[in-house]
């Protein structure tokens, strides 16, 4: 069975942050984290603040003209997880996004296997 986006229930923030990414917007997307502590691990690389997320993203996610398409998401002590289909000039397949939130920050974002 196939799931569409619109049957998978995305609480805010991570709702608008894959609407900001599928917008393709660099602002939207960077606004969701804090300028100096917000966090993405991309399979155990880290890159913290606004500066070195942007570096990362140009290339491997906003800049790669990157899309996600939710398929599953579950909630467990704190964290929100999201297995999506993700599309890109840079890399294609399923991940799991992984966001650790504070009302309507995102504290860090991990992406891992999706197994």
């Amino acid at each position: 069975m196939t799931t569409k986006q619109e049957d998978v229930l995305l609480i805010s923030p991570v709702r608008d942050f894959v609407d900001a990414v599928n917008a393709g917007s660099e602002e939207g997307f960077l606004s969701f984290f804090d300028e100096t502590t917000g966090v993405i691990n991309d399979w155990g690389r880290i890159f913290t603040g606004h500066v070195e997320i942007k570096k990362w993203s140009d290339k491997e996610f906003i800049g790669a003209k990157g899309t996600i398409t939710p398929q599953r998401v579950e909630t467990n002590n704190g964290e929100i997880s999201l297995w999506a289909g993700w599309k890109s000039n840079y890399y294609s397949g399923d991940s799991k996004f992984v966001f650790v939130v504070d009302g309507d920050s995102i504290k860090e974002m991990r992406i891992e296997s999706a197994k």
